[in-house]
């Protein structure tokens, strides 16, 4: 083998090396000025971005626009490890006044999201109106994978402050919900926005139906993986090895099985690890479970984030004001409204109720509805749908993940 073939340039070899860079950075970089957990994530964004333009050579991430499958697979899979987990977190279901609101937030702060994305996404950004449909859709839901450090604490470490709660029950149950306007989003740019022919059959399938049949399955699924880990057999179970791997086999099996009978599967996973979590609730194998999928969920999300950034010179390249404003009016102006709005009347405080209007995180959620929805239709807004929520993402990591830890010193655990 002569010198030349010896020393010759890898960039998949390079690509890795890069990657671990970036994520060692990342983690560490924030540490030399704040004593707060650093927000990681918009610096893997931001590196990411800076190695494609300084790096020659370095492969790119595929472009969403063109190859959405890998993007869709990728975020799908890091969002039901995530939703899972978040499950996983409650300790207690009860009283059921804890819940309220949450279900001000899924009930009123997202639909009225949806529609005041919307509405400026076609009078600001000029989509059309299934193109801005499909936006707000994409964008409403808030994030169960970037949100951790506004979340409950793992399993038994209690610290269910109602702050915190409302952040990680919306964020874990309002990722499946999005999805039967993601679908409205496909149906008005097919077929048109009257739903004279449609509307019905939207309303019976993909709201009713998926919702519900994805509540059941994983509710189901929670308990027979709770029979199945704890109790069958009771002598030689399996929440005696402490492996943590039956979490992601439960995930993926309720997942797809979900799926198949055309239920909502995010929907399924979030009530799995509720439903699991239920079963034998001071037995330490629930943090085991809980950790393993965390792990996982971390690398996940940083591949994304540092794959993100490296296509974000591609996607920015006709970058206008009006994707700019709306992801700024968004993050700034919208969510929180929706968010206050919602809250008003309750009985959480004025300022819990800032922080959980605030804190509405944007992230792999949407990367994957774009994504999907991206592989099921062609239309003309689709390059400027992915520059505004790239740039969403990005505006949401670095104002959410920089002030994260000093609003949430606020309230405490």
């Amino acid at each position: 083998m002569d010198a030349e073939a010896f020393f010759e340039f890898s960039g998949y070899h390079l690509s890795l090396a890069v990657v671990g860079i970036i994520v060692i950075l990342a983690r560490w970089f924030p540490r030399l000025v704040s004593s707060r957990e650093p927000a990681a994530a918009p610096l893997m964004i931001l590196f990411g971005a800076f190695a494609v333009l300084a790096i020659p050579g370095l492969p790119t991430p595929p472009d969403p626009r063109h190859a959405p499958l890998v993007w869709e697979v990728m975020a799908e899979i890091t969002v039901i490890v995530a939703l899972f987990a978040a499950g996983m977190r409650v300790d207690s279901l009860g009283p059921p006044s804890k819940w309220g609101p949450t279900l001000r937030l899924l009930l009123f702060a997202m639909p009225l999201t949806i529609i005041l994305i919307a509405i400026l996404g076609v009078i600001l950004g000029g989509l059309t109106a299934g193109g801005a449909v499909l936006l707000a859709a994409v964008l409403a839901p808030t994030d169960p994978v970037l949100a951790a450090d506004v979340q409950i604490a793992p399993p038994h470490e209690g610290g269910e402050h109602p702050v915190r709660f409302a952040l990680t029950t919306e964020a874990a149950l309002n990722d499946g919900l999005a999805f039967p306007f993601v679908y409205l989003g496909l149906l008005i740019i097919a077929q048109g926005l009257m739903p004279g022919e449609w509307g019905l059959q939207w309303l019976l399938e993909d709201v009713i139906w998926r919702i519900g049949v994805g509540a059941v399955m994983g509710w189901a699924g929670g308990w027979l993986l709770g029979q199945i880990i704890f109790n069958w057999p009771r002598e030689t179970r399996l929440a005696d090895t402490g492996s943590g791997v039956i979490a992601i086999a439960g995930v993926f099996l309720c997942y797809g099985s979900t799926e198949l009978v055309e239920g909502y599967g995010f929907i399924a996973v979030t009530a799995m690890g509720l439903s699991l979590r239920r079963i034998e609730t001071g037995h330490d194998y629930h943090r085991h479970l809980h950790d393993f999928s965390e792990s996982i969920e971390h690398a996940l999300t940083a591949l994304l984030l540092i794959a993100l950034g490296g296509v974000l010179p591609v996607l920015t390249t006709n970058l206008g004001w009006h994707h700019v404003a709306l992801a700024v009016l968004l993050i700034v102006c919208l969510r929180p409204l929706a968010g206050w709005l919602s809250l008003s009347g309750g009985e959480m405080a004025n300022s819990d109720r800032t922080l959980v209007a605030v804190y509405g995180v944007r992230g792999i959620g949407s990367i994957y509805y774009l994504a999907y929805a991206s592989g099921h239709a062609q239309f003309a807004n689709l390059p400027d749908l992915w520059v505004i929520t790239a740039l969403t993402i990005l505006l949401s990591t670095i104002l959410h993940g920089f002030s994260v830890g000093w609003a949430m010193k606020r309230i405490g655990r």
